[in-house]
């Protein structure tokens, strides 16, 4: 015997449906939150790079790098668990070149409505050129 009537089908299929679609827009949330993150991460390094290049002394290019990167971090937004920048100036000299990495431990725990448990941890390494002609702190 057939059913005569397709009555409330849609209403159950739009039921069983809706967490699904709900968690798609999580992730989707999600990776775009980790993408954005990322791109900072990728900026900050570029950003301490940059300043530490333009500094006259390898000991002010340190602190004028880290400085930037942590800048550049709270203009976007991030906030980093755990924040390390390291400034490489061992080839600091006209010419040379200046190196950051910057590591980056972002907390996932406050997408509660996901559960994404812990944290991820990001990484960007930029290496910056001295100008040549530029003259350097002895």
């Amino acid at each position: 015997m057939r059913p005569t009537s397709d009555r409330g089908s849609a209403s159950l299929e739009l039921v069983l449906l809706t967490p699904v679609l709900v968690a798609l827009l999580l992730f989707a949330v999600l990776a775009g939150r980790l993408s954005q993150t990322r791109a900072d991460v990728d900026r900050a390094a570029r950003d301490a790079a940059r300043s530490a290049s333009l500094a006259r002394s390898s000991e002010n290019a340190a602190t004028d790098g880290e400085a930037a990167a942590r800048a550049t971090l709270t203009d976007g937004g991030v906030s980093c668990a755990h924040l390390e920048v390291d400034i490489d100036t061992s080839r600091f000299a006209a010419g040379g070149t200046v190196a950051a990495t910057v590591t980056c431990t972002v907390a996932l725990t406050d997408l509660s409505l996901l559960g994404v448990p812990g944290s991820r941890t990001l990484s960007a390494s930029f290496v910056q050129p001295i100008d040549t002609y530029r003259g350097l702190a002895p």
